[in-house]
């Protein structure tokens, strides 16, 4: 009887873990080259049961009863990296990816640490001395260096493969990555990602670059307020076994005391 309990509780751990995940995603709609996680769930290992002191079939042997399963598991988590709905905003530093890539961007940490960052997140803007930033004041990279252009320049065109012109001159290239497997990418912050070791690249030669538009996130909102409905019930049935369980046990010792 009290596996019932264990397996319940398994069920709203994964429940919870899964709610946590498309909560995330569901504030993060609106989240600029966001992308969304999913989880998986498995089963426990099964295990033989025995009856404990049945010798009946095996005088050496206690009875076997068959294999039981002891709950649920989370499998794993994974990120979609579908591209997500391009949005329109005529900025000349506003930049999406149309298929697969990432930006190339510098990232200073608090301790002064210097590393490289991915991400989808085109939103850039200019510094006063011209270089081409993230929101956050990171640099974005070009072919072999930070981005940095006029700031007086008349016109500024940057083309689908990359290449930042400037009243007709190439000034420099926008640096495009693309990985062989996203598995070895890991999340840092809401969107940027950090390459694991093993992690396999190569720049993109002729990227698919809109420049005037902002790549949005590939959460549904709607597909995201289903599975939370969803989870809330599997959750809910869940928790009402325990409550049955516990009023099963109740009356269980009632009876003993009578």
């Amino acid at each position: 009887m009290l596996r019932g309990l264990y397996t319940a509780y398994t069920g709203m751990l994964n429940e919870q873990y899964r709610m946590d995940i498309m909560s995330n995603n569901l504030a993060n709609a609106d989240t600029t080259g966001f992308k969304k996680e999913g989880s998986t769930s498995q089963a426990y290992d099964e295990v033989m049961a025995v009856k404990i002191k049945d010798l009946s079939e095996n005088p050496n042997v206690p009875k076997r009863l068959g294999k039981m399963s002891l709950g649920v598991k989370i499998g794993e988590t994974f990120t979609d990296f579908s591209q997500g709905s391009l949005r329109i905003t005529d900025n000349t530093y506003d930049l999406a990816i149309g298929g697969n890539g990432f930006f190339n961007i510098e990232f200073t940490n608090k301790a002064g640490e210097t590393s490289t960052k991915y991400t989808r997140d085109g939103g850039f803007t200019l510094t006063k001395e011209g270089y081409l930033v993230t929101k956050d004041g990171d640099y974005v990279l070009g072919e072999d260096r930070r981005i940095q252009v006029s700031t007086t320049a008349a016109e500024t065109v940057i083309d689908r493969d990359g290449s930042i012109y400037q009243d007709g001159n190439l000034v420099t290239k926008i640096k495009v990555t693309e990985f062989e497997d996203t598995n070895y990418l890991t999340h840092y912050g809401e969107t940027m990602w950090d390459a694991k070791e093993g992690a396999v690249s190569h720049d993109v030669e002729n990227p698919n670059i809109y420049q005037g538009y902002l790549e949005m996130s590939n959460a549904n909102v709607v597909k995201e307020m289903v599975n939370m409905i969803t989870i809330s019930r599997q959750y809910e049935a869940n928790q009402k076994m325990i409550t049955t369980y516990d009023d099963t046990l109740e009356q269980s010792m009632q009876l003993i005391k009578l």
